[in-house]
């Protein structure tokens, strides 16, 4: 009976590929994890720090340095980083050699009610703390508002935050008891007031028309409320 060698060589070469996988496998999973490293996703604005990134990484694995890579679940860290109110997203990834790496996006603020304790509202309309590292350059939120119900100052700070003209002026938003919206310009002491935030479009591309002809006749530093509440046109009042 004649034997193929190659047949041989071929399942023992099988074995060895096996055995060296296997092998190289279980020294990836028992890789000690070193310190986290943290990235931040664009801005260059930090309002949570690295070191407290870290510190929830490690609070939330009982000490993520000098833990097996076999152990790490990643998604217990992924949910603790998400969970913080700073943070918009993160995700949690382990490389070859046992770097830690968690990427964080941060929440980005677009306004700052000013309240017994103050805070940000995010550019998705959530609640975002302030922070101790660093102070958003936004619209002050004045008035009654109510934490639990954002949406109606989220909206007209939105429309603030995508509107060159509107983020370049306006400095304050005020909202009365009622829901009525009330605009603050920078370097005017006169008011805007808004209202309710429908034709919302509309009331913006009239108070547009209205301040580019005030700046024009030097007239704006000659009123002390503008009116928006009608659709088609401005009512003024002079100081």
């Amino acid at each position: 009976m004649r034997v193929n060698f190659n047949y041989i060589k071929l399942f023992f070469l099988l074995i060895v590929v096996v055995f060296l996988y296997a092998f190289s496998a279980h020294r990836n999973g028992a890789r000690i994890v070193g310190e986290p490293n943290v990235k931040f996703k664009g801005g260059e604005n930090l309002y949570i720090a690295a070191e407290t990134v870290s510190k929830l990484l490690i609070q939330n694995y009982k000490g993520v340095k000098n833990t097996s890579k076999e152990t790490l679940d990643l998604n217990i860290l992924e949910t603790a980083l998400n969970s913080n109110a700073m943070i918009k997203s993160a995700e949690v990834y382990v490389s070859v050699n046992g770097q830690l790496t968690a990427e964080v996006e941060q929440k980005k603020p677009i306004a700052r009610v000013l309240a017994k304790t103050s805070y940000y509202i995010d550019d998705q309309g959530s609640y975002m703390p302030l922070s101790s590292y660093h102070s958003a350059r936004v619209p002050l939120v004045t008035g009654k508002v109510d934490k639990k119900d954002l949406n109606n100052i989220y909206k007209i700070a939105k429309k603030i935050a995508t509107d060159s003209f509107l983020k370049t002026n306006v400095v304050q938003i005020h909202q009365s008891k009622n829901n009525d919206l009330f605009l603050q310009f920078r370097g005017y002491d006169f008011t805007v007031k808004l209202g309710g935030l429908s034709n919302l479009e509309k009331k913006i591309n009239n108070l547009k028309a209205f301040y580019k002809k005030g700046l024009k006749d030097k007239t704006l530093n000659d009123y002390k409320t503008v009116n928006l509440k009608f659709e088609s046109q401005v009512v003024c009042t002079k100081a």
